[in-house]
């Protein structure tokens, strides 16, 4: 197991170093930027604008200031300071917002498993039911729909017309904090971010499921006797949900991704929104930064798939 782990760490290096390197050189090819604002502003001499130049980093090649960047992760575990609000701190920024990303994702990525697995597995056991033939039409729909769209006709339907759900934000201003308050605020965003993830993990548990309960050995297990409830359960949906983990856990970044428009839609300030501020200001630091976090997630979550894998399989072996 130990040796197991230390290989994936060591693999995940590499996938950094690619992550980190193509967005930060992306960046700097596109024309703009705290430097070119700079230059526009006619009230800012030369002098004082080469010196803020220098001040920000801005006068060094782009390379040396992306060795900048990596070294100042590995040796002091700091992400930099934000060019826009001089003086603070990326991960201070990160930290500040992060925990509302967090909770819109994880409680999105929790209602689409409690929900598509279960489906996707009563589809397939009832296999072209009314049931089955419902849940695929919803799921069809699912997959077409766009987030934002789905987002706005929420607002508009719950929170303007009947009133039951705010418009947008993380919780009521001027009345106390409390969590049903924050619960009732995340209900409209969770709902929007889980929807899609629910449509397409229901058809991928549906079509494995199928695949698996016409193995032989699920037939051999019917012959046997067992009561049928028992050959679903332990023998075909432990084995139909290994390839539904990989799906899984590359989907989940694929939920922190989406965090980033559903933020936008409900005006949750999370990391997706400080990302869309950065983006829009050339605020480097921040933008590699929040990309940092995306490329752990994704290194993260397929790592928790590989381990899982060795659960579900015994056919694989941690070592």
């Amino acid at each position: 197991m130990i040796k197991y782990l230390i290989r994936k760490l060591l693999a995940a290096i590499p996938t950094f170093i690619g992550i980190t390197f193509l967005v930060f050189a992306m960046i700097n090819l596109v024309p703009g930027g705290p430097a070119a604002d700079l230059a526009l502003d006619p009230t800012i001499k030369p002098e004082d604008r080469a010196r803020i130049i220098e001040s920000m980093g801005l006068n060094k090649p782009w390379y040396e200031r992306y060795a900048d960047f990596v070294s100042g992760i590995v040796l002091r575990g700091d992400l930099g300071t934000s060019l826009i609000q001089r003086g603070v701190k990326v991960s201070d920024l990160i930290l500040e917002r992060l925990p509302n990303t967090l909770v819109l994702a994880l409680s999105a990525l929790l209602l689409s498993l409690v929900v598509s697995v279960p489906l996707g597995v009563f589809s397939a056991v009832r296999q072209l039911s009314l049931f089955d033939n419902v849940a695929t039409l919803l799921s069809t729909v699912g997959v077409a729909v766009p987030a934002f769209w789905l987002g706005i006709m929420l607002i508009y339907s719950f929170a303007v017309t009947l009133g039951w759900f705010p418009t947008g934000g993380v919780y009521t201003l001027g009345k106390p904090d409390t969590l049903g308050d924050r619960l009732w605020h995340l209900t409209m965003p969770t709902f929007t971010l889980a929807f899609i993830q629910m449509a397409q993990w229901n058809r991928y548990v549906r079509a494995s499921m199928l695949d698996v309960i016409r193995q032989d050995y699920v037939r051999t297990a019917r012959a046997k006797g067992l009561r049928e409830r028992f050959v679903i359960m332990r023998h075909a949906f432990r084995n139909s949900m290994i390839p539904v983990v990989t799906l899984v856990a590359l989907g989940v970044p694929g939920v922190f991704g989406g965090a980033l428009i559903t933020e936008q839609i409900f005006v949750v300030p999370g990391i997706g929104s400080l990302l869309i501020k950065a983006l829009e200001t050339s605020d480097i630091p921040v933008i590699m930064g929040v990309t940092f976090i995306y490329g752990v997630l994704v290194v993260v979550f397929n790592f928790i798939a590989d381990l899982v894998y060795g659960f579900l399989d015994p056919r694989i072996k941690l070592s």
